[in-house]
């Protein structure tokens, strides 16, 4: 039998403590996230993720994402030079190979699903 999951109001869910990001270009930019699900195999992950106003580097090589915007307004910068505004209750999908920068302009909040390449 395949157990299925269900979660409910992302809006609030603890995600747990912020720390710094990682990629970012602007002083004082945090993050937390919280994976709700994995697969076994390990090529899927779904989760929630936030963070502060700022910019950022992200790259998908790897991976290819796909998001829903629960809160919270950010364009994304892709390589190319092109630039897409995307707001609460929009989803978007970064294929792999995507490479660019995102700017939170408030506090933002998505569900993301990562889908990984077998080793």
């Amino acid at each position: 039998m395949i157990d299925s999951k269900t979660f409910a109001d992302l809006s609030s869910l603890d995600l747990g403590p912020f720390g710094p990001k990682p990629t970012t270009l602007s002083e004082g930019q945090v993050e937390a996230a919280r994976t709700l699900w994995k697969s076994e195999d390990g090529l899927m992950e779904v989760g929630v993720w936030e963070c502060t106003p700022g910019r950022f580097t992200a790259s998908r090589e790897r991976n290819s994402e796909t998001c829903h915007i629960v809160s919270g307004r950010v364009s994304l910068h892709d390589a190319g030079g092109q630039t897409r505004e995307v707001r609460a209750g929009e989803a978007l999908v970064l294929p792999k190979g995507w490479k660019g920068e995102w700017t939170i302009h408030e506090t933002t909040r998505k569900l993301y699903i990562m889908h990984y390449d077998a080793a």
